[in-house]
């Protein structure tokens, strides 16, 4: 059984963190749950995680989203409803108070630890720059079906909607610049990078900017799951290399304008 999340502490002010990677349950919530297994890897974010190794400290989530998710408010971080899950039966039928609990308290455990660090890295370096690693799905209409229109469904959308423009605005122009001149320079050419087209950020986002202020920067960065079949789950791993490679290549101007902030 995986641990509920895993945090690696490193040096200085960038933190990089994957709350969707995980796709394990706890053994006694499983048996509740009717969702395949397929349809649970689906709507999470496989291999953000991986992603994450392009800063010193690490937040990485290694429960299913189905399970608790860390991206939403605490009311609602389970799922109760198909509503709730993008039409999705997850329960095989009302989830039981007990697992329920089980999933709040490791809710809890997270945020925890997650003010922790940030307070820390605060403390040791006055602003913190988190890179807050989501994927999304854009071909809904099922395997063969067409794929989203990119007008509303950009490569990489960057949701900024909760933090302190006026204070990191040069940073956050500065990390889409040299995403795009990242992703140039490792094969992928013109890459469509656009802020707060498809999401704005969600709950990680603003619980920070909220419990930090302008001391903390969000980035909340949702690669387009062109770098593998969301329907099959086979990654196309030189695609998630070049993606990879592109979001390494934002870290020493990111840094850089933390410092001039």
């Amino acid at each position: 059984m995986s641990a509920p999340f895993s945090i690696t502490v490193g040096p200085g002010a960038l933190v990089a963190t994957a709350v969707h990677d995980g796709h394990a349950i706890h053994p006694e919530t499983l048996p509740h749950v009717s969702l395949p297994d397929a349809e649970r890897l689906r709507e999470e974010d496989p291999f953000t995680g991986r992603l994450t190794d392009v800063a010193p400290t690490r937040v990485v989530g290694g429960r299913s989203r189905f399970e608790v998710d860390l991206n939403r408010p605490r009311d609602r971080a389970v799922y109760r409803t198909p509503d709730d899950a993008w039409g999705l039966q997850v329960w095989m039928d009302t989830v039981p108070d007990a697992v329920v609990a089980r999933s709040l308290a490791l809710y809890d455990a997270f945020y925890t630890a997650l003010g922790d660090l940030l307070r820390l890295k605060i403390e040791e370096h006055g602003s913190v720059v988190v890179y807050d690693l989501h994927t999304y799905n854009h071909r809904r209409d099922g395997p063969d079906g067409p794929v989203a229109k990119p007008e509303g469904n950009p490569e990489v959308n960057l949701g900024t909607g909760t933090l302190d423009r006026e204070r990191w605005g040069a940073l956050v122009d500065g990390f889409m610049a040299d995403l795009r001149e990242g992703a140039a320079q490792a094969g992928l050419p013109d890459l469509d990078v656009r802020e707060n087209v498809k999401f704005e950020g969600g709950h990680v986002s603003q619980w920070i900017h909220e419990t930090f202020g302008s001391d903390a920067c969000v980035l909340a960065v949702e690669f387009k799951k062109t770098f593998m079949d969301e329907w099959s789950g086979e990654l196309d791993e030189g695609h998630l290399g070049q993606l990879r490679e592109a979001l390494a290549h934002t870290v020493p101007g990111v840094l850089a304008a933390r410092s001039a902030s």
